[in-house]
């Protein structure tokens, strides 16, 4: 039987492409989670926050998915962590939708929205986080930007009244356990998908710039990806076979002078011809820079899963990855790529400097990350998606 779910993402639309503003791997996820959801027969509400004027109160961006832009706070672009303030006024609004029989929160300003209304009309509440507060001055924290004052208890309140908590990894599920006090018994994995068509291995002949072809790395320009780890590396490697960095992204809400401290780190590097900040890029042209480079970089302080270390494997590109959270699940280490468990640059380099004078070891690392990535569909989430909503209603999964 159908199910009618409401998919809530406050802050940022999945229906944006991913790079800039706050526009990353949960837009991803969300939006791709809808409709493999649909394509099973379910019928599904994308809620977000209206952040244009021009912008529609509601589109069908696929049979049974329809995106609903709803009124909270200023019709713009605002930081992050200023979402905090339109959370009760995005839950009054709420109101007026459905009736649905799940609702899915993402992220906990949408979670703090959607709890008390779920719990009023008696809907089960499923919360994912992404991305979890870690205490000021912990390792954890680094590279993070300030939080929104209510998030660390906000998360707590979330991971202990919800009906069932969805993680994306093992270690975020881990963090969910120990640090927000989850009943690990509603807790469940189920890692993203890839579309492998989409990110596929066919790399066009051109596809390299330079002699020695370039490295990737892809993200928000925010401290939290750690792209100043990367072109520091790139100043580390040997000048003569040196590739170029392009770097795919652009500018977090908040941190819009970032992407000028990186250009001036690069030219104090003596590196800055050789490093491309390109913007953000739509999911075809991010497909083609992926399968196009020599190695993509994952240079991350943390990541509660690292999707993008998964679309290179699916594009059989080598990752070189940081060996922190979820990118440990996200890579297999010596198989579909290196995770280097240091952050400094010299180590990075001595790992990218092996790789690149070894062609027949990137090809190995390239294939096997191409097999594995076929494992990880779209549809796969889904359904484990939907195990959870069946457990919650009582019905056989």
């Amino acid at each position: 039987m159908p199910l009618r779910l409401a998919l809530v993402s406050l802050h940022t639309s999945p229906n944006d492409d991913p790079g800039t503003g706050d526009v990353g791997g949960m837009n991803v996820a969300v939006r791709h989670t809808a409709l493999a959801l649909a394509a099973l027969g379910h019928n599904v509400d994308v809620l977000t926050r209206r952040s244009s004027p021009a912008t529609p109160d509601a589109v069908e961006i696929a049979p049974r998915v329809t995106l609903r832009q709803l009124h909270a706070g200023p019709e713009e672009r605002r930081v992050k962590g200023d979402h905090e303030e339109y959370i009760a006024e995005f839950g009054d609004a709420m109101r007026h939708l459905g009736p649905y029989d799940v609702i899915h929160s993402h992220h906990w300003f949408s979670g703090m929205a959607a709890l008390e209304l779920a719990q009023h009309h008696g809907i089960p509440h499923v919360q994912s986080f992404h991305s979890i507060a870690a205490a000021h001055a912990t390792p954890l924290s680094e590279g993070e930007r300030p939080e929104s004052p209510g998030r660390l208890a906000g998360e707590e309140l979330l991971a202990q009244q919800s009906d069932a908590i969805i993680t994306v990894s093992d270690a975020e599920r881990e963090t969910v356990v120990s640090r927000l006090g989850a009943d690990p018994a509603r807790v469940a994995t189920v890692c993203p998908g890839v579309d492998a068509a989409q990110f596929s291995p066919n790399k066009s002949p051109d596809a390299a710039t330079g002699d020695a072809g370039y490295l990737l790395a892809a993200a928000r320009l925010e401290p939290l990806k750690g792209l100043d780890l990367a072109i520091e590396t790139l100043a580390e490697l040997p000048k003569s076979g040196r590739p170029d960095l392009i770097v795919s992204g652009g500018a977090t809400t908040g941190f819009d002078d970032y992407p000028a401290e990186l250009r001036a780190l690069a030219e104090r590097l003596g590196v800055g011809d050789r490093v491309h900040f390109i913007g953000p890029q739509s999911r075809e042209a991010l497909a083609d820079l992926l399968r196009g480079a020599r190695i993509a970089l994952v240079p991350s302080h943390s990541e509660t899963f690292g999707l993008i270390a998964l679309e290179a494997q699916s594009c059989a590109t080598p990752v070189v990855a940081s060996d922190a959270g979820g990118l440990r699940e996200a890579v297999v280490d010596g198989q579909t790529g290196i995770l280097v468990p240091v952050r400094e640059p010299s180590a990075w380099a001595g790992t990218i400097s092996a790789l690149l004078r070894d062609s027949e070891r990137c090809a190995q690392l390239g294939a096997a990350g191409r097999e594995r990535a076929l494992g990880f569909t779209w549809e796969r989430t889904a359904q484990g998606t939907v195990d959870v909503y069946e457990r919650l209603l009582g019905r056989p999964a």
